[in-house]
């Protein structure tokens, strides 16, 4: 939405106008709740996962989600059925930056970034 205080007749004008601010990624979202964005959030079957899937179409450790500078990142860890970003398939171990309400398919879990 432009902000109508802006004139972008001017050349100051057109470089704000041009400026697009970034929504910032602060939680994951999945049937059995959310869980705040951090450093590194680690996704798979075994307890010892952040975010742990009751399902055997996931992997053991499936997917880790890394912050790298401001951005968040998905890999698959080499999972058996693949981890897919907006319903395409994101290759194995290939860091794949994440967007504001992407959604992240596991198996027949959808985890969504909020």
């Amino acid at each position: 939405m432009q902000d109508e205080t802006i004139i972008t007749t001017s050349k100051i004008g057109q470089r704000l106008d041009a400026i697009v601010k970034k929504e910032q990624v602060s939680y994951l979202m999945f049937d059995t709740g959310q869980i705040p964005m951090v450093s590194t959030i680690t996704i798979g079957r075994s307890s010892d996962n952040d975010v742990v899937i009751d399902n055997k179409l996931a992997s053991r450790h499936h997917a880790v989600i890394q912050k790298i500078k401001d951005d968040y990142y998905i890999k698959d860890l080499g999972s058996t059925n693949g981890t897919f970003l907006n319903g395409e398939t994101i290759p194995k171990d290939k860091y794949v930056k994440l967007g504001h309400q992407d959604t992240i398919s596991i198996g027949k879990t959808n985890l969504t970034i909020g």
